[in-house]
């Protein structure tokens, strides 16, 4: 899945300015992550309900920049009602894209606009804190299992 320049901005700027799943809830079910960022402004809270291996739901809300904002939006989006081992895996190929090594670019869908963060070293972090949330909320409901 090749994309140009323009149409990167364009999701992006669209799930900055739209984000999806924007908003927590007061809800024991939901474990709850908050990453904060040493180097800007990103301060989120990521949320996700996992029942029976699968992403029921997942949510986020905070302060944080446009890069953060829009990959935590895409983020739910893609892994919304997948399974633990599809939201894994997905992660796992966001991680490679940004990290400039081989990826399944069909997996990410509009994530891909960030391909070319890993160019950027001071936008990584910016790029990855929601996902790093998630993995951390995979590995307690795996370890609650």
């Amino acid at each position: 899945m090749e994309i140009d320049a323009q149409l990167m901005r364009e999701i992006i700027m669209d799930h900055y300015e739209y984000p999806r799943n924007h908003s927590l809830v007061e809800d024991s079910n939901y474990i709850s992550k908050h990453m904060d960022s040493d180097s800007c402004i990103d301060d989120i809270t990521v949320q996700a309900d996992v029942e029976d291996g699968k992403i029921k739901d997942i949510r986020f809300d905070g302060v944080a920049c446009t890069i953060s904002t829009a990959s935590t939006s895409i983020m739910t989006e893609l892994v919304q009602g997948k399974s633990l081992d599809e939201a894994k895996q997905i992660i796992d190929n966001y991680f490679a894209m940004i990290n400039e090594k081989d990826y399944d670019a069909d997996l990410l869908e509009e994530a891909i606009a960030f391909k070319n963060v890993g160019k950027q070293a001071n936008r990584i972090n910016c790029a990855t804190i929601g996902w790093k949330a998630l993995k951390q909320i995979i590995d307690e409901s795996e370890a609650k299992a």
